[in-house]
């Protein structure tokens, strides 16, 4: 079994929560989720910032 902790959070935190969840969702399942979708949007704001800032050269030029 793995281990677990607890997080102490408010109880309207705790009802938010719930809202992203689907039915029969744990919270460490949602948290997981929410965390995974936190990453990959984190990386897309990245590399649109690299895009915006870096200047690129055609390849005929390298």
């Amino acid at each position: 079994m793995q281990e677990r902790t607890t997080l102490p959070v408010r109880k309207a935190t705790r009802d938010k929560l719930k809202t992203f969840g689907g039915k029969g969702e744990s919270y460490d399942g949602i948290l997981r989720r929410l965390m995974e979708i936190a990453e990959e949007s984190a990386f897309y704001e990245r590399q649109l910032w690299i895009l915006k800032e870096s200047r690129f050269h055609p390849l005929h030029e390298i």
